[in-house]
């Protein structure tokens, strides 16, 4: 979420922001690929993500939202779609939760919550 954030805010490609993140704070370094995946995967995809959010997030548009918010909306809906069989749908809304909960304000978590059901609903019944 962070390196999106970045890249967001500084016009960086999410590569740079990631390398800067690396260089300028301790990381997993197991994780690294795991994290590559899922910007990568969050950005080939982001056409279809931010319309799948903006169907599930009712008057809300995209831009109105806190960037936080959104783009730990943009990691949560890309697992959705392109789920790996070993992340379960409950345990990615739960992470997305616990990244609200510690970075965005306390209005974020129900929000994040609805958005995140409602596309699990939505994408269970498809």
């Amino acid at each position: 979420m962070q390196v999106l954030y970045q890249s967001e805010t500084s016009g960086q490609t999410v590569e740079e922001a990631f390398e800067l993140m690396r260089d300028n704070f301790q990381a997993n370094k197991k994780a690294a690929p795991y994290a590559l995946e899922i910007l990568a995967g969050v950005m080939a995809n982001r056409g279809e993500i931010d319309e799948l959010i903006s169907e599930h997030s009712k008057n809300w548009r995209l831009e109105r939202m806190a960037m936080v918010d959104r783009n730990i909306l943009r990691i949560a809906a890309f697992e959705f779609l392109h789920k790996r069989e070993d992340v379960p749908a409950s345990v990615v809304i739960n992470e997305a939760l616990e990244v609200a909960a510690r970075y965005s304000d306390e209005d974020a978590s129900p929000f994040i919550n609805g958005v995140l059901d409602s596309m699990k609903n939505a994408l269970r019944r498809e």
